[in-house]
């Protein structure tokens, strides 16, 4: 389905405006509708909705900051952006408190205003994105896809249910793929801010020198480049919770700042004088040992004591197999559905192949391997030779020749007698069936198929340029 461009409500009693705003958003890939005051923008939001609204402030009959209050009060979610020449900190104020996004002045740059509309949008899609995880983990039940029935997963269960109706600060342990993530949103979820939002930030995924801009936002001309305002992660969490993924990673120089917004709730954006407050909570997640990062200079202790007030610590799936079966299935299902398949089932001995495997990427893995069994098997039945779990091509199962003792039939060129040629040789013709089989079953698309595949993109191409498929 194609993907809906965003709706803009440009509302201004200046037809030049009016038109010029449009034509900015407009290029920009942004679907724009035009009011000439408050009555027809309502009018035009109450028929078509809107994802963002641009208001002027003064403009006569109804002006912005009544046109702000009956949107809000039709549509509590609705990004509103007001737009004034008498930028004077009361009249900011004032939107603010009645609910705006946040405001631009007259003469208005194109830059800033395209930025300002961008993390409005942003925020409606967050918003969006938290009521529909709500709605999702309300139908299928507190845990979701946080399966388990293990001693190791009961005890999580029973520290989520305690420290989920508090505000104190979580710190979630355990190896990568343990369901850090998943932990995190079931602590959010099952507390009183389950309503508001839930941001998930990688801190590994942001470069160290943009950073504090991200998390606490900047003025305009903060520095170079700072064509506009930003308001940041921490503003964007305000009320919900910020989950700080791979918390380790924050630098030494900014972590005084995180302590400030942990001790203090208070936080400045990059080039601002204002103190700001944050009401929010913040859970982090890690696979590091702090108290040895700590121990190499990596990271600060008391920032570490502040993180550290419940301590979650995430079992590796070796350390609760009897879960697997349960697991396994989810994720066949899952599989099944996702990809229009028909039902397939798990035979019980690949139940028990998967019960043996350590999984060093653990529920992660385990997800990865059932989806490429659900995609790459040909009956209804999952049976331990679909499933994979090395990091090269499967190759598949092997005819047996009856008239060899059982051993693998194996056809080689007339008079090819050489081990290592005939390996060579068998190995090829198995990556190469098993990349044309990958290729056919997502319609050619080489992403899916190198994920389905466990290598990389690059190295699928490789593959299908070597093989001429």
């Amino acid at each position: 389905m194609p993907v809906t461009a965003p709706h803009v409500l440009i509302v201004d009693d200046e037809e030049h405006i009016r038109r010029i705003m449009s034509i900015m958003l407009g290029k920009r890939g942004y679907r724009c509708t035009t009011a000439a005051g408050g009555e027809e923008a309502l009018k035009i939001a109450g028929r078509e909705g809107a994802d963002a609204v641009l208001t002027d402030l003064m403009m006569p009959g109804m002006d912005g900051l009544e046109l702000l209050k009956r949107l809000k009060a039709s549509d509590p979610d609705v990004a509103v952006v007001v737009v004034t020449a008498f930028a004077t900190m009361e009249t900011a104020i004032e939107a603010m408190k009645a609910g705006a996004y946040d405001y631009i002045s007259k003469p208005f740059i194109e830059d800033e205003m395209a930025i300002v509309i961008e993390k409005a949008l942003e925020r409606r899609r967050l918003i969006d994105e938290n009521r529909r995880l709500k709605k999702e983990i309300g139908e299928r039940g507190d845990r979701g896809t946080f399966l388990g029935d293990s001693p190791a997963m009961r005890r999580v269960f029973g520290m989520i249910a305690k420290v989920a109706e508090t505000k104190a600060t979580v710190l979630i342990t355990g190896e990568s793929g343990t369901g850090k993530e998943l932990a995190a949103r079931s602590v959010h979820m099952n507390g009183p801010r389950r309503d508001r939002p839930f941001v998930a930030v990688n801190c590994g995924a942001i470069p160290a020198n943009l950073m504090e801009s991200e998390f606490f936002g900047h003025v305009r001309g903060a520095f170079t480049g700072a064509v506009g305002a930003k308001t940041g992660l921490v503003a964007e969490a305000d009320g919900g919770t910020l989950f700080l993924d791979e918390v380790s990673e924050i630098p030494m120089e900014l972590q005084s700042k995180f302590l400030r917004l942990l001790q203090e709730e208070e936080y400045r954006r990059v080039g601002d004088t204002q103190v700001r407050k944050a009401d929010l909570r913040v859970i982090a997640a890690t696979n590091k040992s702090l108290p040895q990062e700590i121990e190499e200079g990596r990271f600060r202790e008391d920032v570490y004591f502040r993180l550290n007030v419940v301590r979650i610590e995430m079992p590796p799936l070796r350390d609760r197999r009897e879960d697997i079966p349960m697991l396994a299935r989810h994720f066949l299902d899952d599989a099944v559905k996702r990809n229009g398949l028909p039902p397939k089932k798990l035979t019980p001995a690949a139940l028990q192949t998967l019960s043996e495997q350590s999984f060093a990427g653990n529920v992660r893995a385990l997800r990865n391997i059932l989806e490429q069994a659900a995609v790459m098997s040909d009956g209804e039945h999952i049976a331990p030779d679909d499933l994979f779990f090395g990091t090269q091509l499967p190759a598949p199962p092997p005819a047996r020749d009856p008239a060899s003792g059982g051993l693998p039939a194996v056809m080689l060129p007339p008079g090819m007698t050489d081990l290592k040629a005939a390996v060579k040789q068998v190995t090829a013709e198995a990556e190469r069936v098993l990349i044309s089989k990958a290729l056919g079953s997502v319609s050619g698309n080489r992403t899916k198929a190198a994920k389905l595949l466990g290598v990389s993109r690059r190295a699928l191409i490789t593959k299908v340029q070597l093989y001429n498929l």
